[in-house]
């Protein structure tokens, strides 16, 4: 018998958002990992938000709307709250009830600075990273590291003389100028820098973002956005290997970019071995170093942090950011970076 068609919508739900979810669903793995850090935040949350004034959106609610924004690659806060509005999946993710009212998009540009002055971001990376130490996962002995282009969210026309007396028009016609960092800024976002990451590449404005990655699991060990220049490289891999801490030995690998002769001794003094791809001339690296297994093995195995790269570009949006300042744009590279370890670590079984 045919059933009838009928429309009308019942009065009450007795499934709640957790009914709906599958037990399979992957984000529910991921769920489980980001509840351990954020109790661990309990305490910092509490320092950052006062004890007056009328109660604010939950911080944990925050933080997981912002990586559900990574995860499906939603373009904007307000494309986030309308599939929030809507998608029960987002809503059991967030905690979200069935009716509970959403918010404004201009929630998250009024929260985005207290998180950023108090480093609850960053906080939030490292409590990702204790739990993967904690199970296992990091091998504490043998890191590669690597920087990679990140276009800022300005045009070339904006690059224009720092002095505004010699601005000429609205900086679109620049053909036959010579331009540098030196005598020119973007007038939208002064902390870009133009830069080409090779030779026989076309300059942009952009950002350096570096990550440290461990070759045991292929996880986000360390992670830093500098200003694009010649230096920045080889300055954030010291500066994360100092933020990694440790007395044991540990090993290093790079691409030929990191063969450098002060920066292998910085390596060496730090008690880094490094496995540094070797340049044609000139290279740094001899044959104390290659002639060990370990050296081959740490050349093969660095190139897993392209992978990195690509996630975090094609999925987490970080190709060309949609922030400005350096800080922002750290910001967002942190919130990512926390991303691809949550989803890696899913994926190996932590939950």
């Amino acid at each position: 018998m045919r059933g009838a068609k009928a429309e009308t919508g019942a009065l009450f739900s007795y499934l709640s958002p957790e009914d709906r979810v599958p037990a399979d669903h992957p984000l529910r793995a991921i769920r489980v990992i980001v509840d351990r850090s954020l109790a661990e935040l309990d305490g910092h949350f509490n320092q950052i938000y006062s004890d007056l004034g009328r109660p604010s959106i939950p911080p944990e609610h925050l933080l997981r709307a912002l990586l559900l924004q990574v995860f499906y690659s939603v373009r904007s806060e307000r494309q986030l709250m309308e599939q929030l509005d809507y998608n029960l999946l987002f809503r059991w993710f967030v905690g979200l009830g069935m009716d509970a009212p959403i918010w404004v998009p201009t929630v998250f540009t009024k929260n985005r600075d207290r998180l950023l002055d108090n480093g609850t971001v960053q906080r939030f990376f490292q409590t990702v990273v204790e739990q993967a130490r904690n199970q296992g996962l990091l091998s504490e002995e043998h890191f590669s590291v690597d920087g990679t282009l990140l276009e800022a969210w300005a045009s070339q026309k904006s690059f224009q003389p720092k002095d505004p007396e010699d601005r000429q028009g609205d900086g679109s016609d620049f053909r036959g100028q010579k331009r540098s960092n030196d005598t020119h800024a973007s007038v939208t976002d002064p902390d870009c820098r133009l830069y080409k990451k090779a030779s026989g590449e076309a300059s942009r404005l952009a950002y350096l973002g570096h990550v440290l990655m461990d070759n045991r699991h292929g996880l986000i060990a360390g992670e830093q956005v500098t200003k694009a220049d010649g230096t920045a490289e080889v300055d954030a891999a010291v500066q994360l290997l100092d933020e990694l801490g440790g007395a044991d030995r540990i090993t290093l690998g790079a691409d030929k970019g990191y063969d450098r002769h002060e920066f292998v001794r910085n390596l060496r003094d730090r008690n880094v071995t490094p496995h540094v791809a070797r340049k044609c001339k000139g290279s740094a690296i001899d044959g104390r170093t290659t002639r060990h297994v370990g050296y081959t093995i740490s050349i093969r195995v660095r190139k897993r942090i392209e992978s990195i790269f690509g996630w975090m570009k094609t999925v987490g949006g970080m190709r060309k950011t949609r922030f400005r300042g350096l800080d922002r744009v750290g910001l967002h590279f942190t919130l990512v970076s926390t991303a691809y370890n949550l989803v890696r670590m899913a994926r190996l079984g932590v939950a």
